[in-house]
């Protein structure tokens, strides 16, 4: 029999757990060893005790104990226990789920709604800004700086708010995801809409961090619902400011204080994500108006100039901005400087700006024609920027379903839910490319949205 040393045993009354989940119980042991509360070679509670204590299944706590495994944080002795590993290593990335569902085609669609991508016949030409570049641009370097100073001077002058330090990077997930790399540790909290963008929730799980879902209304955030997550001492808030996906809900300065009323005095770091952009009508908003040192405001230029332009920046603490230049510099190095100089004339340029703004007023039109349509059949949708529509349906399955045997895809809702059992069952709709099938569509969505089986019939 083996012996342990009574140092080295941890009681489950040692361990605090307000959140009896899988990922709850990860996340709680997680941060115990970030903290240093639980040491290598501890040997944790068996899966028995604790769930004694917590009065849950023991296979609940045994998902929590193969989460943190999977990460490196413990490791099993057989019969001797599990106990907390002499280091830890990256977590084992999990199947993208969520990004997996969200990509599948089924067959040949007549009529593409769910990709969330802009019109490509909206995007500024980009010719002449190629054109431009060719003729004056170097790239014989790699020690220059890794914003083009031309662009990130023009980026300052058009951002929200102050910030100490600016850098572009490659889209606005990339940005997200190394923004989070800088701040968090496994086993963190971190605040989400509800619902959310689904990447931000597979790229949560791939961290090991834990979600805190905050529903969204017709302002953002619901700030009540926000300031119970705060109380939960989350590391990050990552919010979309707007054109919220998949609502199109943006968030007003009014709501924008309150938020930042609740963060202020926290250690919590407040990750915005302005996807869309100059594509979007809404007023520029940002919480670092009110917490210039706490909060990391990313905008993207794919919806707006071009998707493969791949090019974001972001601005944030200058800790933080230098943590993600410094970590990419291992990497990618910096967003080509070429993309830059591209990215700065179609910026610049005044027929590029004349389509930006051309396309801003076709996105508004069209998802305003649907809504309005929508609202004629009894559907309210809500959200009043962005490239999508978030539309309630009876039965999510169904309603798929009946909208292919229509020749319509759609995004289903359920992969952007965090608590599927408060969301209630809805499919996104992307407007982008949607010119003169209004009618059609929201006849269709009605259709589906209704459950009733009757309606079920094409109505092409």
């Amino acid at each position: 029999m083996t012996v342990h040393d009574p140092a080295t045993e941890v009681t489950p009354q040692r361990i605090v757990i307000d959140d009896p989940t899988p990922a709850g119980i990860a996340g709680a042991i997680g941060r115990m060893i970030r903290n240093g509360e639980l040491v290598p070679g501890d040997r944790l509670p068996t899966v028995r005790d604790l769930s004694a204590q917590l009065g849950v299944s023991p296979a609940t706590v045994s998902y929590g104990w193969k989460a943190l495994s999977r990460s490196g944080l413990v490791v099993s002795r057989g019969r001797s226990g599990t106990f907390v590993a002499d280091g830890a290593v990256s977590p084992e990335v999990p199947r993208v789920s969520r990004t997996a569902t969200m990509a599948r085609t089924h067959g040949s669609i007549g009529l593409d709604l769910s990709k969330g991508s802009p019109d490509p016949e909206l995007l500024p030409e980009l010719k002449a800004a190629l054109s431009n570049v060719a003729e004056r641009a170097a790239t014989t370097s790699y020690h220059d700086h890794p914003v083009v100073p031309e662009l990130g001077d023009l980026l300052r002058t058009r951002w929200p708010s102050k910030a100490q330090a600016l850098t572009v990077v490659d889209g606005a997930l990339d940005a997200v995801t190394r923004s989070l790399q800088a701040v968090t540790r496994f086993g963190d909290r971190v605040i989400v809409e509800d619902p959310t963008f689904p990447q931000f929730l597979d790229l949560l799980d791939t961290l090991g961090l834990q979600h805190i879902p905050v529903p969204v209304d017709r302002h953002g955030p619901d700030p009540d619902a926000f300031a119970r997550a705060m109380a939960q001492a989350p590391t990050v808030a990552l919010l979309q400011p707007r054109a919220h996906n998949p609502t199109g809900v943006s968030m007003t300065a009014a709501r924008a204080r309150d938020l930042a009323r609740a963060v202020r005095g926290t250690r919590c770091v407040v990750i915005e994500d302005d996807h869309s952009g100059a594509a979007v009508a809404a007023p520029d908003i940002s919480l670092g108006r009110w917490l210039p040192d706490q909060v990391v405001h990313v905008r993207s230029f794919s919806k707006s100039h071009g998707p493969d332009l791949r090019i974001a920046a972001m601005t944030g603490p200058r800790e933080v901005i230098d943590r993600v230049t410094a970590t990419r510099m291992l990497g990618p190095g910096w967003t080509p400087r070429l993309l830059q100089r591209v990215l700065y004339e179609l910026l610049t340029d005044e027929a590029s700006v004349a389509a930006v703004d051309n396309a801003r007023a076709a996105y508004r039109s069209r998802r305003a024609a649907l809504v309005e349509a929508l609202a004629d059949k009894g559907i309210d949708v809500g959200g009043t920027d962005g490239l999508n529509v978030w539309v309630p349906v009876a039965d999510e399955r169904n309603a798929l379903i009946h909208l292919a045997a229509n020749g319509i895809q759609v995004a289903p809702g359920d992969p952007f839910i965090v608590e599927p059992q408060r969301g209630g069952d809805h499919v996104r709709v992307t407007i982008a490319t949607l010119r003169d099938d209004v009618e059609r569509v929201a006849a269709t969505l009605a259709a589906a949205a209704s459950g009733n089986q009757a309606d079920f019939y094409p109505l092409r």
